[in-house]
């Protein structure tokens, strides 16, 4: 079976032949000619080593592609433009945002059709589906196809793969005389004591819209029930509504482009399952290099060649995906003076350029140089535990165990310039980006807070809270406690309610990641599940393990996941033979 790449060099010199005939004095045999006459090598090479953005490939400029072909030109290009862009829709998506803009110009317009990549969107997804979930406006419809081809030519294979704990990590559990147990990503013992955090308390009624609660089974409020209560357009930057009242299916439409809002059912094949991976991947068991249960886990480096991980052993680790599964582990970060990076629990890991930001229970957030052999950078005092952080170019956020949110800035002398405090309880997951910070708490509420005018935007209370979140683009999706996925979407300071979403969780979602074309989840019900994000989502694979999943982390098509065991498992395309 060929990669996604060898199929865009394939498609590229079947086009370039084409294409020759039609205008030798352009195309020459597969050659891009370029500026002063000059040829390059053959495109499909130049292409392997293409790493620039789809946006970047597809707005390549006049000097670095072909002349489009003259009026008396026989070939493809002379047929109606509807029978090529008919033609080209059946090539890899990759082919046509790397490839034909380079052969001419006619053909790089068509991989601009916003149209053409909608209609190719529905043939991926069905006609009963709806995509995307939020907005529709500045979506990027190329990238979006490009990921759910990938996505789909990986995982929709095999879909239900069975995981097992490898040998030799039973053969460490049989010598300390235990077996693997699943675990819940709960809060540190020693933190449950200084609080109730599961208890919810009295509802702030200013500028906070609610949930009706009846004291009913949750699930089935959900199914019976409308999700969180939302007016459709709330006023732009305003800080306060007062008392609003509670807004039923029937009282506001739908938000556009969307099913009926409610709790939507999930799809997924169900053949009998296996315990080999996919075809197109293969699966590396880290080695147990912690000896605690890893909490967050990261891939970093743009190329997901280095994982990150952070355990309640109190050490951070780093490993070498490129090395022998055997060879793996890198380094682990150890403070000044300290024998283990932190003094307590490792909650949480946020990268910015070569930066690695770690928080843990022992009341820090600390600064790891990776260009530096991970040397320590600096440390910030907490007053509690830190649970979940967001690091940008200009501020690094974080989210406190006393309901705080923490925004430093690194350069300054003093780093401390921000706390915000929306929140009654913990603060279990939050994004940030250079408008808006998003958090979500125990308290069973998600704030929008507007970073431009200093002032809260809304704040939403949920029958269940969030403990995982992603943030991408205008759309906002959740995890909650009871396995449900709750999408929003802001944009110009109005956030709206778009859906909630079971896909099959039974348990709370540990972990989410949602890209324009790609969404995946995993849970303490021992699953792993890969989605297309439409509404509602499409599973294409689940991998049921024995452990609780406690946390993934996405980038480049790798998948990492954070297991009970003590155990990593990177899930990857399977490298060419050739």
């Amino acid at each position: 079976m060929q990669s996604p790449e060898e199929e865009s060099s394939v498609a590229h010199i079947q086009f370039t032949k084409t294409a020759s005939d039609m205008d030798d004095a352009s195309i020459n045999k597969g050659s891009v000619v370029v500026k002063d006459g000059e040829q390059s090598e053959p495109s499909h090479e130049f292409v392997e080593s293409d790493t620039s953005s789809p946006k970047q490939q597809m707005n390549t400029t006049s000097n670095d592609i072909s002349p489009s072909a003259s009026p008396e030109a026989s070939g493809l290009l002379s047929l109606p433009l509807e029978m090529v862009s008919q033609i080209v829709s059946h090539l890899p998506a990759q082919c046509v945002i790397s490839v034909l803009p380079k052969v001419c110009c006619a053909l790089r317009n068509i991989g601009k059709d916003s149209t053409a990549w909608q209609l190719r969107t529905r043939r991926l997804i069905g006609s009963t589906a709806s995509f995307p979930v939020g907005p529709r406006e500045d979506f990027d419809w190329p990238v979006a196809c490009l990921e759910m081809e990938k996505l789909i030519s990986c995982w929709s294979s095999v879909p239900q793969v069975v995981t097992r704990v490898p040998q030799y990590v039973l053969a460490d559990y049989e010598r300390v005389g235990r077996r693997p147990r699943a675990l819940q990503n709960e809060l540190p013992a020693a933190e449950e004591q200084q609080g109730d955090p599961v208890g919810v308390p009295e509802p702030e009624r200013v500028g906070v819209i609610e949930e009706a609660n009846n004291g009913e089974d949750h699930l089935a409020q959900l199914r019976g029930v409308p999700d969180e209560v939302l007016e459709d357009n709330p006023e732009p930057g305003n800080g306060d509504f007062g008392d609003q009242p509670i807004l039923f299916e029937d009282q506001n439409d739908a938000p556009d482009h969307q099913q009926p809002v409610g709790l939507q059912g999930h799809e997924e094949y169900q053949p009998s399952r296996s315990p080999s991976p996919p075809p197109e991947l293969e699966c590396v068991t880290l080695l147990s290099g912690h000896i605690g249960a890893i909490n967050s886990i990261l891939l970093l480096g743009g190329n997901g060649a280095v994982c990150a991980t952070g355990s309640r052993d109190w050490d951070v680790k780093l490993w070498n995906l490129k090395a022998d599964s055997g060879n793996m582990l890198m380094h682990t970060l150890t403070g000044q003076g300290h024998f283990n990076t932190h003094q307590g629990w490792v909650w949480c890991l946020a990268l910015q350029g070569p930066l690695l930001a770690s928080g843990g229970s022992d009341e820090t957030v600390r600064l790891w140089d990776l260009q530096a052999c991970g040397a320590e950078r600096g440390v910030f005092k907490t007053e509690t535990g830190v649970i979940c952080m967001s690091y940008l170019q200009d501020v690094l956020v974080a989210g406190t165990y006393n309901k705080k949110i923490l925004m430093y800035d690194p350069r300054a002398d003093v780093p401390l310039v921000k706390t915000l405090e929306h929140h009654n309880n913990t603060i279990l997951c939050l994004a940030a980006d250079d408008q808006y910070v998003i958090s979500a708490s125990r308290d069973n509420t998600v704030v929008v807070h507007d970073r431009r005018a200093d002032k809260r935007l809304i704040k939403i209370r949920l029958r269940s809270y969030l403990r995982s979140m992603s943030y991408s683009g205008s759309e906002i999706w959740g995890g909650d406690l009871k396995g449900q996925l709750r999408c929003f979407s802001i944009k110009q300071g109005i956030m709206k309610r778009l859906s909630v979403f079971d896909v099959g969780h039974t348990a709370m979602i540990t972990g989410i990641y949602k890209s324009p074309g790609s969404l995946y989840t995993c849970s303490s019900d021992f699953t792993v599940k890969t989605h297309i994000p439409c509404g509602p989502p499409k599973t294409l694979c689940t991998m049921r393990h024995q452990e609780g999943v406690l946390g993934l982390s996405v980038e480049a098509g790798i998948l990492a996941v954070a297991l009970g065991n003590m155990c990593v498992e990177i899930w990857r395309p399977k490298k060419s033979e050739t």
